[in-house]
């Protein structure tokens, strides 16, 4: 016992003078928190936006925390952003992706080529391509909305939750358009794909921070090997996006076996899936709970569909829409962007302070907390406006300030620099099909009309799209003549 005591004890010493380092006068302010090695990652893990907002007030805009023997530092002006958005050469992002890579997807890229792949998507998320890719995916959303009222008469309500509701059709109808497999055939079922992928999802965060329990291992194992059979063809077929075909070529000529294959094809599910449903869910539900703004979106679409169809006709601007969808992205999308620290760097900040960062650590910025929810940049930040992005004249606003100084980055749900989401265009037109057609064929209210938004679930910080913490009920009928009201 009094051996197992020892050990114990030299272990803890070991941990401590090993991550116990001081801070030099040029460095970032340094806070290793009081827990040896592990520092600060209960806190950050917990609610990150609540801890960093925390160390913000304390230490500033930039300060490094100590978080389970990694040192991270911190920058949160973003004024400052492009001194680390530009820099390739001292700081990488291909190394972190790498290990989440693993972490959740068990899968390790021969050789991984992140400037290729992101190559491959612009030929296809952009132009022609893009437009085809348009099309697709609103003929799929058509098909699953009708689908999902055909069995409603006009005056039957059926009741379901906001989030399932947006995010079963978007993934749905994403998955046809860029994986291919129809319904009810042979191949990988919609369906089937979603109710799998639902679960891994589900399971997501604590893949990525490996704090999964032994059950839970057991589970996540099961869930990715039937979601890698079921995609197993997915860029193989006619059917998939010419994306899809691209990738697939692209990985077998990187020497990329067929069991790693099937890990990538889950890998691009989430990347291109995992984000749009539950955008699409909270703007519907700022929507549903804000009836200005309900109304201005719905006033318009009557003013943009083809004239004599009930189609969104995409060379019509959506300015009002295009506002309350990002208002609604600043206050939902959340993720982390994170860098390497490859070479000791000196980090030059806009108000001309200079900090030294060590090789071996890493650097993360966290857009969520400023510029989106800072109070001197967006007037009552927690407060949704659906006409905050617009000027009084009903143009675009892209004015927003920040210690007196125009601000390039008011906003950044789609990243920046080099990490900026090549779908973005294609996702965007998603959720606007989606919101139209919504609104076009279906009465849809709130099955208690005193509900409020759901506050997001605090664990999901850094991942990208924030989600509920609960459900938001809902009851919706068919309309019997599509028409804007």
């Amino acid at each position: 016992m009094i051996w197992t005591i020892l050990l114990l004890l030299n272990g803890i010493l070991f941990f401590y003078f090993l991550s116990n380092r001081t801070r030099s006068k040029r460095e970032p302010p340094l806070d290793k928190g009081v827990i040896p090695w592990l520092g600060h990652a209960l806190n950050f893990g917990k609610d990150a936006a609540k801890f960093l907002t925390r160390m913000k007030q304390k230490h500033g805009d930039i300060f490094t925390v100590r978080v389970a023997g990694r040192y991270v530092t911190i920058l949160l002006d973003p004024n400052s952003y492009d001194s680390v958005l530009h820099d390739t050469i001292s700081l990488d992002f291909s190394s972190y992706a790498q290990v989440l890579m693993d972490r959740i997807f068990n899968l390790r890229l021969p050789n991984y080529k992140p400037d290729t792949e992101k190559a491959i998507m612009k030929r296809h998320f952009q132009g022609e391509s893009l437009l085809c890719m348009n099309n697709v995916m609103e003929n799929h959303l058509q098909t699953l909305l009708t689908l999902e009222s055909k069995a409603l008469n006009q005056s039957d309500w059926k009741e379901d939750g906001l989030f399932h509701f947006c995010y079963s059709l978007m993934f749905r109808a994403g998955y046809l358009t860029l994986f291919g497999g129809e319904q009810n055939n042979n191949s990988a079922d919609a369906a089937n794909v979603y109710t799998e992928y639902h679960r891994f999802d589900s399971l997501l965060m604590k893949m990525a921070r490996n704090t999964l329990k032994s059950g839970e291992k057991q589970t996540a194992g099961m869930v990715k090997q039937k979601l890698w059979d079921l995609l197993a063809q997915a860029g193989l077929r006619q059917d998939s996006s010419l994306w899809m075909q691209s990738y697939r070529r692209h990985l077998q000529a990187e020497g990329a076996d067929e069991e790693t294959q099937r890990k990538a094809m889950l890998l691009q599910l989430w990347a291109t899936q995992g984000n749009v449903g539950p955008a699409a869910f909270w703007l519907l539900a700022f929507l549903l709970t804000h009836a200005e703004a309900m109304r201005a979106v719905r006033k318009e679409f009557r003013n943009v569909t083809v004239p004599g169809t009930n189609t969104l006709n995409p060379q019509e601007q959506t300015p009002v829409f295009d506002s309350a969808l990002e208002e609604t992205l600043r206050l939902t999308a959340a993720p982390f962007i994170t860098r390497e620290v490859l070479q000791d760097k000196t980090l030059r900040m806009a108000d001309g302070q200079e900090y030294d960062l060590r090789k071996g650590d890493r650097v993360c910025l966290f857009p969520f907390i400023s510029p989106q929810m800072d109070p001197e940049i967006h007037l009552e930040p927690e407060t949704f406006k659906y006409d905050r992005f617009l000027n009084a004249d009903g143009t675009v606003k892209k004015d927003f300030f920040k210690g007196g100084r125009r601000l390039k980055y008011y906003t950044m749900p789609w990243g920046a620099g080099t990490n900026v989401c090549v779908g973005k265009p294609f996702a965007i037109q998603s959720i606007r099909q989606f919101v139209f057609l919504v609104l076009l064929h279906l009465d849809i209210e709130l099955h208690d009309p005193e509900a409020q938004v759901p506050e997001a679930d605090v664990s999901r910080y850094g991942f990208g799209m924030l989600q509920p913490n609960k459900e938001l009920q809902i009851r919706y009928k068919r309309r019997g003549h599509p028409i804007f009201l």
